[in-house]
Protein backbone atom coordinates (compact mmCIF):
# COMPACT_ATOMS: atom_id res chain seq x y z
CA UNK A 1 0.00 0.00 0.00
CA UNK A 2 1.76 3.12 -1.00
CA UNK A 3 1.00 6.68 0.79
CA UNK A 4 2.56 10.13 1.30
CA UNK A 5 4.27 10.50 4.40
CA UNK A 6 4.88 14.26 4.83
CA UNK A 7 8.00 15.24 7.77
CA UNK A 8 8.48 18.97 8.72
CA UNK A 9 8.21 20.72 5.10
CA UNK A 10 8.97 17.79 2.66
CA UNK A 11 6.58 14.53 1.56
CA UNK A 12 7.64 11.16 1.26
CA UNK A 13 6.16 8.35 -0.75
CA UNK A 14 6.22 4.96 0.84
CA UNK A 15 5.05 1.40 0.19
CA UNK A 16 3.44 0.22 3.30
CA UNK A 17 3.81 -3.07 2.18
CA UNK A 18 7.53 -3.29 1.87
CA UNK A 19 8.83 -2.82 5.29
CA UNK A 20 12.20 -3.40 6.12
CA UNK A 21 12.65 -4.57 9.21
CA UNK A 22 15.94 -4.29 11.06
CA UNK A 23 15.02 -5.48 14.94
CA UNK A 24 16.46 -8.82 16.15
CA UNK A 25 13.52 -10.76 17.70
CA UNK A 26 13.33 -11.80 21.54
CA UNK A 27 13.58 -15.35 21.94
CA UNK A 28 14.39 -18.07 24.67
CA UNK A 29 16.92 -19.80 23.03
CA UNK A 30 20.63 -19.84 22.43
CA UNK A 31 20.62 -18.06 19.01
CA UNK A 32 19.45 -15.21 21.11
CA UNK A 33 22.13 -12.25 21.22
CA UNK A 34 23.47 -11.74 24.39
CA UNK A 35 25.60 -8.64 25.76
CA UNK A 36 26.08 -7.88 29.33
CA UNK A 37 27.09 -11.12 31.35
CA UNK A 38 23.78 -12.41 31.35
CA UNK A 39 21.98 -15.66 30.46
CA UNK A 40 19.35 -16.49 28.15
CA UNK A 41 15.73 -14.62 28.18
CA UNK A 42 13.68 -17.02 29.50
CA UNK A 43 9.70 -17.81 27.77
CA UNK A 44 8.18 -19.80 30.63
CA UNK A 45 4.18 -21.30 30.98
CA UNK A 46 2.79 -20.34 34.39
CA UNK A 47 2.68 -22.89 36.43
CA UNK A 48 -0.16 -23.63 39.40
CA UNK A 49 0.54 -26.54 41.18
CA UNK A 50 -0.11 -29.79 38.73
CA UNK A 51 -1.21 -27.27 35.94
CA UNK A 52 0.55 -26.12 33.16
CA UNK A 53 -0.34 -23.12 31.00
CA UNK A 54 0.51 -24.80 27.51
CA UNK A 55 -2.42 -25.90 25.11
CA UNK A 56 -0.21 -28.92 24.10
CA UNK A 57 -0.11 -29.83 27.87
CA UNK A 58 -3.53 -30.24 28.32
CA UNK A 59 -4.59 -26.17 28.87
CA UNK A 60 -6.95 -23.97 26.82
CA UNK A 61 -4.73 -21.28 26.07
CA UNK A 62 -0.77 -20.54 26.12
CA UNK A 63 0.14 -17.79 28.95
CA UNK A 64 3.72 -17.30 29.49
CA UNK A 65 6.01 -15.65 31.99
CA UNK A 66 9.13 -13.55 30.03
CA UNK A 67 12.24 -13.06 31.98
CA UNK A 68 14.51 -10.70 30.00
CA UNK A 69 16.88 -7.38 30.10
CA UNK A 70 15.80 -4.69 27.41
CA UNK A 71 19.76 -4.13 27.27
CA UNK A 72 21.18 -7.45 27.08
CA UNK A 73 19.05 -9.28 24.66
CA UNK A 74 17.77 -7.75 21.64
CA UNK A 75 17.00 -4.49 19.87
CA UNK A 76 15.91 -1.99 22.27
CA UNK A 77 15.45 1.66 22.18
CA UNK A 78 16.57 4.14 25.35
CA UNK A 79 16.21 7.53 26.44
CA UNK A 80 18.70 9.94 28.63
CA UNK A 81 17.69 7.91 31.95
CA UNK A 82 19.53 5.28 31.15
CA UNK A 83 22.53 7.08 32.55
CA UNK A 84 21.19 10.00 34.31
CA UNK A 85 20.39 10.90 38.34
CA UNK A 86 16.97 11.72 37.28
CA UNK A 87 14.39 9.16 35.89
CA UNK A 88 13.14 9.17 32.34
CA UNK A 89 11.02 7.17 30.81
CA UNK A 90 11.35 6.53 27.02
CA UNK A 91 7.68 6.27 26.57
CA UNK A 92 7.12 9.48 27.85
CA UNK A 93 10.04 10.99 25.68
CA UNK A 94 9.68 9.42 22.71
CA UNK A 95 6.50 10.62 21.12
CA UNK A 96 6.68 10.47 17.13
CA UNK A 97 8.06 7.20 15.59
CA UNK A 98 8.72 8.25 11.41
CA UNK A 99 11.97 10.30 10.21
CA UNK A 100 13.91 10.17 7.89
CA UNK A 101 16.96 8.62 8.13
CA UNK A 102 20.19 7.90 6.58
CA UNK A 103 22.14 4.26 6.88
CA UNK A 104 25.88 4.15 6.59
CA UNK A 105 28.14 1.09 7.03
CA UNK A 106 31.23 1.63 8.56
CA UNK A 107 34.76 -0.55 9.01
CA UNK A 108 35.89 0.54 12.50
CA UNK A 109 39.46 1.56 12.54
CA UNK A 110 42.67 -0.05 15.30
CA UNK A 111 42.97 2.02 18.23
CA UNK A 112 45.66 0.59 20.23
CA UNK A 113 43.97 -2.25 21.79
CA UNK A 114 40.38 -1.07 20.19
CA UNK A 115 38.15 -0.55 17.63
CA UNK A 116 36.49 2.66 16.95
CA UNK A 117 34.14 4.33 14.95
CA UNK A 118 36.03 7.59 14.26
CA UNK A 119 34.07 11.20 13.51
CA UNK A 120 35.63 11.11 10.45
CA UNK A 121 33.75 8.02 9.16
CA UNK A 122 30.40 9.37 10.14
CA UNK A 123 30.92 12.65 8.12
CA UNK A 124 31.87 10.86 5.10
CA UNK A 125 29.10 8.30 5.53
CA UNK A 126 26.58 11.40 5.73
CA UNK A 127 28.24 13.54 3.26
CA UNK A 128 26.18 16.54 3.71
CA UNK A 129 22.50 14.82 4.55
CA UNK A 130 20.86 15.85 8.23
CA UNK A 131 18.74 13.49 8.33
CA UNK A 132 16.82 12.92 11.67
CA UNK A 133 18.27 9.45 12.45
CA UNK A 134 21.29 7.34 11.48
CA UNK A 135 21.19 3.69 11.28
CA UNK A 136 25.01 2.36 11.93
CA UNK A 137 26.13 -0.89 10.35
CA UNK A 138 29.33 -2.24 11.12
CA UNK A 139 31.33 -4.23 8.94
CA UNK A 140 32.16 -7.26 8.31
CA UNK A 141 28.55 -7.75 8.32
CA UNK A 142 27.66 -11.29 9.28
CA UNK A 143 24.30 -12.84 9.96
CA UNK A 144 26.48 -14.65 13.19
CA UNK A 145 25.45 -10.82 14.90
CA UNK A 146 22.20 -12.42 14.69
CA UNK A 147 23.37 -14.59 18.00
CA UNK A 148 26.10 -13.18 18.92
CA UNK A 149 27.73 -13.98 22.89
CA UNK A 150 28.97 -10.54 23.44
CA UNK A 151 30.10 -10.67 26.48
CA UNK A 152 33.74 -10.16 27.36
CA UNK A 153 34.27 -9.43 23.51
CA UNK A 154 35.44 -5.58 23.50
CA UNK A 155 33.29 -5.18 20.73
CA UNK A 156 34.06 -1.75 18.37
CA UNK A 157 32.29 1.93 19.80
CA UNK A 158 31.35 5.11 18.71
CA UNK A 159 34.51 7.43 19.81
CA UNK A 160 33.02 10.04 21.58
CA UNK A 161 33.58 13.01 19.27
CA UNK A 162 31.79 10.72 16.63
CA UNK A 163 28.79 11.05 18.66
CA UNK A 164 29.02 14.79 19.48
CA UNK A 165 29.24 15.25 15.99
CA UNK A 166 26.34 13.52 15.33
CA UNK A 167 24.42 15.51 17.99
CA UNK A 168 25.92 18.96 15.98
CA UNK A 169 23.98 17.83 13.48
CA UNK A 170 20.99 17.93 14.92
CA UNK A 171 20.09 13.93 14.72
CA UNK A 172 18.35 13.24 17.47
CA UNK A 173 18.06 9.26 16.68
CA UNK A 174 21.01 7.20 16.78
CA UNK A 175 20.39 3.22 15.82
CA UNK A 176 23.52 0.34 15.79
CA UNK A 177 24.26 -3.08 15.37
CA UNK A 178 25.95 -3.42 18.79
CA UNK A 179 25.20 -3.74 22.70
CA UNK A 180 26.18 -0.22 23.21
CA UNK A 181 27.84 2.58 21.27
CA UNK A 182 30.52 2.76 24.22
CA UNK A 183 33.43 0.43 25.20
CA UNK A 184 32.66 -2.69 26.80
CA UNK A 185 34.67 -1.85 29.61
CA UNK A 186 35.29 1.57 29.87
CA UNK A 187 34.88 2.37 33.94
CA UNK A 188 31.68 4.04 33.65
CA UNK A 189 32.61 6.92 31.51
CA UNK A 190 29.54 6.09 29.02
CA UNK A 191 32.00 9.07 26.66
CA UNK A 192 29.48 7.90 23.57
CA UNK A 193 26.18 8.34 25.54
CA UNK A 194 26.89 11.63 27.15
CA UNK A 195 28.21 13.27 24.18
CA UNK A 196 25.34 12.53 22.33
CA UNK A 197 22.57 13.20 24.73
CA UNK A 198 24.74 16.36 25.73
CA UNK A 199 24.31 15.11 29.57
CA UNK A 200 24.44 16.38 32.18
CA UNK A 201 24.97 19.90 31.02
CA UNK A 202 21.96 20.09 28.24
CA UNK A 203 20.01 16.92 28.50
CA UNK A 204 18.62 16.10 24.66
CA UNK A 205 15.51 14.71 26.62
CA UNK A 206 13.68 13.62 23.31
CA UNK A 207 17.14 11.96 21.78
CA UNK A 208 17.09 8.17 21.38
CA UNK A 209 19.59 5.43 21.11
CA UNK A 210 19.00 2.08 19.56
CA UNK A 211 20.97 -0.51 19.84
CA UNK A 212 21.08 -4.90 18.74
CA UNK A 213 19.81 -3.86 15.31
CA UNK A 214 20.63 -6.02 12.21
CA UNK A 215 20.75 -4.35 9.15
CA UNK A 216 20.63 -7.05 6.35
CA UNK A 217 23.04 -6.90 3.79
CA UNK A 218 20.28 -6.42 1.23
CA UNK A 219 19.80 -3.36 2.24
CA UNK A 220 21.81 -0.65 0.55
CA UNK A 221 23.64 2.64 2.54
CA UNK A 222 21.25 5.21 1.54
CA UNK A 223 18.30 7.59 2.54
CA UNK A 224 15.02 5.83 3.89
CA UNK A 225 12.18 6.24 6.45
CA UNK A 226 12.38 4.97 9.65
CA UNK A 227 9.70 4.02 11.71
CA UNK A 228 11.08 3.79 15.11
CA UNK A 229 8.00 1.05 17.04
CA UNK A 230 8.75 0.65 20.66
CA UNK A 231 6.82 -1.34 23.66
CA UNK A 232 5.16 0.91 26.43
CA UNK A 233 7.17 0.12 29.01
CA UNK A 234 7.68 3.35 31.62
CA UNK A 235 11.67 2.59 31.62
CA UNK A 236 14.57 3.79 30.42
CA UNK A 237 14.67 1.59 27.71
CA UNK A 238 11.95 -0.68 26.21
CA UNK A 239 11.96 -3.81 23.72
CA UNK A 240 12.13 -1.83 19.93
CA UNK A 241 10.97 -2.39 16.00
CA UNK A 242 12.91 -0.21 14.16
CA UNK A 243 11.54 -0.69 10.23
CA UNK A 244 12.77 0.82 7.60
CA UNK A 245 10.58 2.24 4.00
CA UNK A 246 12.53 3.09 0.68
CA UNK A 247 11.83 6.48 -0.22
Amino acid sequence: MKTSLQLGNETYKIDLSKPLDISLPLQASTKNPIAWYLDAPKIEPVKMGDWVAKVSQGASVNFNNIEFNPHAHGTHTECVGHISKEFYSINDTLKTFFYTAEVISVTPEQDGEDLIISEEQIRKGLEDKSPQAIIIRVLPNTVSKKSKKYSNTNWPYLHYKAASFIRKKGIEHLLIDLPSVDKEKDEGKLLAHKAFWNYPKNPRIQATITELIYVPNTIKDGSYILNLMIASFHNDATPSKPILYTI
